[in-house]
């Protein structure tokens, strides 16, 4: 595997390449969803060693930064904009309004003008919805995304986390009311984070769908940094609570499990980012996979790992120390569905 040997994204015939720059990090102001962001300046250079090494697709959010990432790759993706699929992300909130989130009829069509200006463009590639609305209706936010379509600001639609029966739901929605479906969904997928193997990676071969999967290095949890012999582990912040917490049983099992990875990789001679990328990139329903550098040094790493195809003797060892289909925490899903989230919702008082 190698970035010039592009995958098609789902059913849309599109190639892309099998490495995504995703952009979460880009932005000048503080508190982004990952902490400090990278600054415009080097953000810029990230984007176009990204793209003069040969990938051709960027991830995006108005809520990065609360839309000072989609400026950033607008302004660099200035005389290059066609080279690129652009992918962005309404759902968060925007301002302290909190009318200015979510995935209604009323907020997709200002998110939507938002973002394209942002991003100094005409047409957004894939607009994906970030997580799922509890509050909407599926088929308003289906309808509103199929309009978006026949107005050409938008190319194809897509989801983020949806739940199995969401993904379902949204296809048969569209095809029993003659709209345009989601093309696609994104995920979370790592050697420490594979509960989507279960049905949605499934899913989304079943119907077609083109796959982001992010976090292939599980957070940060797969950087070499989570190993038994290293003391404490590093502490990030993060808008998910507890997300580098060890104290607890399942977070204990992930680490053991982290560390015996690091070890595989060692034993392999190889570095640990290689063999998480070179594992994303193996499931076949995986378009692409979405990296995060934070400095160029960081991106030449990922490159280097898009390189990388694992044998069945490797995949199989990685299945032996972490079985398909585990997630060892439930925030790795990257959402909490509210039956499980809330205790009323599960009991009968």
């Amino acid at each position: 595997m190698s970035l010039s040997e592009l995958r098609v994204f789902g059913r849309s015939g599109t190639p892309i390449s099998p490495l995504t720059l995703g952009t979460m990090n880009f932005g000048e102001g503080t508190g982004g969803p990952a902490g400090a962001p990278t600054g415009a300046e080097e953000a810029t250079r990230i984007i176009h060693a990204a793209l003069d090494a040969g990938i051709t697709a960027i991830d995006t959010a108005d809520v990065y930064s609360q839309g000072e990432s989609e400026q950033v790759v607008g302004r660099a993706l200035r005389g290059r904009r066609d080279d690129v699929f652009l992918a962005t992300k309404f759902h968060g909130q925007m301002s302290p309004n909190p009318a200015h989130s979510g995935n209604s009829r009323r907020w997709i069509t200002q998110a939507v003008e938002g973002s394209l200006r942002r991003l100094q463009t005409d047409r957004i590639d894939l607009y994906q919805a970030h997580r799922p609305d509890y509050n909407t209706d599926v088929l308003e936010t289906i309808t509103t995304l199929n309009d978006l379509i026949r107005q050409g600001k938008i190319l194809y639609y897509g989801t983020s986390v949806f739940t199995p029966a969401q993904l379902v739901e949204a296809q048969w929605l569209a095809t029993t009311n003659h709209l345009i479906p989601p093309l696609g969904n994104q995920v979370p997928y790592s050697m420490l984070v594979r509960g989507n193997e279960r049905d949605v990676l499934p899913i989304a071969q079943q119907y077609g769908l083109g796959v982001l999967a992010y976090g292939p290095l599980a957070g940060g949890w797969l950087s070499g940094s989570f190993v038994l012999d290293a003391g404490k582990p590093p502490t990030r912040v993060h808008t998910i609570p507890g997300r580098y917490d060890i104290s607890g049983p399942s977070s204990e099992r992930k680490l053991l499990a982290a560390d015996s990875l690091a070890r595989l990789a060692d034993k392999l001679e190889m570095p640990l980012v290689d063999l998480a990328v070179g594992f994303a990139l193996a499931h076949p329903a995986i378009s692409s996979v979405i990296i995060g550098p934070r400095s160029e040094e960081h991106l030449q790493a990922y490159l280097r790992a898009a390189d990388v195809q694992l044998g069945e003797t490797v995949l199989d060892a990685i299945d032996d120390l972490v079985p398909p289909g585990t997630n060892f925490v439930e925030r790795d899903a990257g959402a909490i569905v509210p039956s499980i989230e809330f205790a009323e919702l599960r009991r009968r008082y």
